[in-house]
């Protein structure tokens, strides 16, 4: 009988211990890869994410919270900023592009921003890709019209042609409807972006909207900057925040992503610790499974060796019996991972409007699996160790 088979045997005879086993293997393989993939996508992907803009021009107050607002489109806007304000920046020999936002509309829980057409002609929010229509045309910045991002229009189910009233203000509520009324008259190409989860009409409509304050008819929430080079941003950060006290010029976004991540590393931390336990107990589990089992494997031992077989053999096989559970675990993690991370990403997507790329290679696809049968096999080394010891006499006199 070869090695293989014996080990494959053993499994079989011990099934139901083998699948709980693995499938208590396979939940902490499919944790652990879930919580790195999420941590390090999400990093990457939100401290790269910018929009393709370089800054952010808003009114006095967090860094942070301004670029959450104008590129994220998750914080309320910290203040408006005066149109004269506006065209000083647009008009900044620093400056390349200046495209103005304007916030505090909703329908049905989604955000509208008030913004230019040049949002669409002029911005790559990556190399070489502009946010373009994909079905219909861009708004009439002088008309009621409204530009949906992709994914808001599938949660909606609006298509071009179709009709809404606004809401007001940043969280959804009936009683604040409109009196207004916007014409879908285009949908966005997804560009795995916050522009996604937004609903963009002409800047002027939003500033003017019934119920709207008129003294503000000409603000704007926050200035989308693209610099010149970095040393312009520099410059600029100088001029506004450190010479200035009205304005916050928040730059460069990725950074300020960055400072968030550091500042929550340790939530990140103890998910991974959560994750690590997790996956010792699990491989632990192996351990006592295989253990429990060797008082009733004792005879079958003994033959074994009576049959030629060496202690050292004995000892392997037990070895290999935890590795392969452990193996057959990390082949159900992935099962488990898709489901996890898959949901995460779902989440974030609704939240942001970014996607995260869950599907992609990342290192620890390899490492912890084969971690995972390594940690596994040590926890295999007790049984292996009493099988080792297992008197052959003993164990092959006649059962009374």
């Amino acid at each position: 009988m070869t090695f293989p088979l014996i080990v494959f045997r053993n499994l079989r005879q011990h099934a139901l211990s083998t699948i709980i086993t693995a499938l208590a293997i396979a939940l902490a393989g499919g944790l652990l890869m879930s919580v790195w993939v999420v941590k390090t996508q999400s990093q990457a992907t939100f401290t790269q994410m910018n929009a393709g803009f370089d800054a952010v021009l808003g009114a006095r107050g967090s860094k942070l919270q301004l670029v959450l607002n104008a590129i994220f489109h998750l914080e309320a806007s910290p203040g408006n900023v005066a149109a004269a304000d506006y065209e000083a920046i647009k008009l900044h020999p620093a400056v390349k592009l200046a495209i103005p936002i304007a916030v505090g509309d909703n329908l049905r829980g989604y955000r509208i921003v008030g913004t230019v057409p040049e949002l669409f002609d002029k911005v790559e929010y990556m190399q070489g890709k502009k946010f373009t229509v994909r079905e219909g045309k861009a708004f009439d910045p002088s008309a009621k019209e409204a530009v949906m991002g992709s994914f808001v229009a599938e949660r909606l189910g609006l298509k071009v042609g179709d009709v809404f009233h606004p809401f007001h203000g940043l969280i959804y509520d009936e009683k604040n409807q409109h009196a207004d009324t916007y014409h879908v008259t285009g949908i966005l190409a997804p560009s795995n972006t916050p522009a996604d989860k937004v609903i963009w009409i002409p800047l002027h409509g939003l500033q003017t909207m019934s119920g709207h304050d008129p003294k503000a008819a000409t603000d704007v929430s926050a200035v989308l900057i693209q610099l010149k080079s970095p040393a312009s941003g520099f410059m600029l950060d100088m001029m506004y925040n450190k010479q200035g006290n009205r304005l916050t010029f928040a730059y460069p976004v990725g950074s300020i992503m960055a400072d968030l991540f550091n500042k929550i590393g340790w939530f990140d931390q103890v998910l991974s610790l959560v994750a690590y336990l997790v996956a010792v107990v699990s491989a632990a589990g192996v351990l006592v499974a295989i253990y429990n089992s060797m008082s009733a494997r004792r005879r079958d031992i003994a033959i074994l060796r009576a049959l030629g077989a060496r202690r050292l053999s004995l000892f392997g096989i037990i070895v290999a019996e935890a590795a392969v559970i452990g193996a057959l675990g990390m082949v159900a993690a992935f099962a488990v991972y898709g489901v996890v991370v898959g949901g995460v990403a779902a989440i974030i997507r609704a939240q942001t409007g970014v996607l995260l790329e869950i599907f992609t290679y990342n290192p620890v696809m390899l490492w912890a699996p084969l971690g995972m049968v390594a940690l596994c096999a040590l926890c295999g080394l007790v049984p292996a160790w009493k099988a080792y010891r297992t008197d052959v006499a003993e164990n092959l006199s006649p059962l009374s």
